[in-house]
This record gives structure tokens, C-alpha cells and sequence, in this order.
């Protein structure tokens, strides 16, 4: 190989290499592995399942319930929204996990918390739980997407 191919040739490497890394290294690109939301088949079926299990409270687009900010009568916090518009980005992939597999009590280690949200042990396998959370992370901006993997990059 001449001096010039040679050269060429370090310098894609480099390129790759450098690029790989950013994959790796820039803000918002960070994969936790537990949630999916680029996976379609695993988004459309957390869809059927949000449908048939979420949506009578948190909405058929994601919307939450009215007020959801404010105590109901009853001392309960309605649910809240899980678009953009929501906390639920706020919140790491894994804690989400625990909120809807064990209840926000348990999951937010607060005893005496009273929620409306039910815990899905033995309601929901694990898959089905992912599925559903990768649903609600597909459908925010990649803007959040991305603020919600630096989340979990931080808390990992």
C-alpha cells in the first residue's frame, strides 16, 4: 500500500473508531437496555397492553387526568400524564419499572403513601411492564428521549 492509501486508510479507521465512541460518549445517546422505545414490535405491544391496562386513568394519548397536580377529594393524586407534558420522563427507567411492578409506595421507599396506582406483581410479567414503559418513552420528543437516557446514565 503507498504512503497516501496508507494514511487514507489510518484516517477512516480513526473515524470509525472516533465515531463508535460517540455513540458511546455524547449526552442522550446512552442505551440502559431495560426500556426499548426504537424496538416496534416491543412498542406496539406495551400499546395494546397500555390500552387494556393504563389507559381508563392515565388516557388514550398518554394525557393523564385533570388537575393532576392537585389532591382529588379523597386525598389521592389523580393520574398524571405520561407525555411530555408529565413528570414521567423526570423519573430513571428503573424506578418507573419499580413504580408499576411494586407501587409507587414500596418503589419510592415512602410507607405511608397512599396511591390510586395499583402495583402490577402478578398482573404484568416483566416484559410486558418494559413493553408498556417503552410505549410512553417512543412517544416523546427525541429532545426528552434523550434528557430521560442521560437520566439513567446518571443513576446507574
Amino acid at each position: 500500500m503507498g504512503k497516501p492509501l496508507h494514511s487514507l486508510a489510518i484516517a477512516g479507521a480513526l473515524i470509525a473508531v472516533l465515531g463508535a465512541a460517540a455513540l458511546f460518549v455524547l449526552p442522550g445517546n446512552e442505551n440502559t437496555g431495560l426500556l426499548k422505545p426504537e424496538n416496534v414490535d416491543v412498542v406496539a405491544r406495551g400499546k395494546i397492553i397500555y390500552d387494556e391496562t393504563c389507559a381508563a386513568c392515565h388516557g388514550a394519548n398518554l394525557e393523564g387526568e385533570a388537575d393532576w397536580q392537585m389532591p382529588k377529594a379523597d386525598g389521592l393524586m389523580p393520574a398524571p400524564p405520561h407525555d411530555v407534558s408529565g413528570h414521567t420522563w423526570h423519573h430513571s427507567s428503573k424506578l418507573l419499572f419499580d413504580m408499576t411492578k411494586y407501587g409507587v409506595a414500596e418503589a419510592a421507599n415512602r410507607e405511608n403513601y397512599q396511591s390510586a396506582m395499583p402495583a402490577y406483581e402478578g398482573v404484568l410479567t416483566d416484559d410486558e411492564i418494559i413493553a408498556v414503559l417503552s410505549f410512553i418513552k417512543a412517544s416523546w420528543s427525541e429532545d426528552v428521549r434523550a434528557r430521560h437516557n442521560a437520566l439513567d446514565a446518571s443513576t446507574n
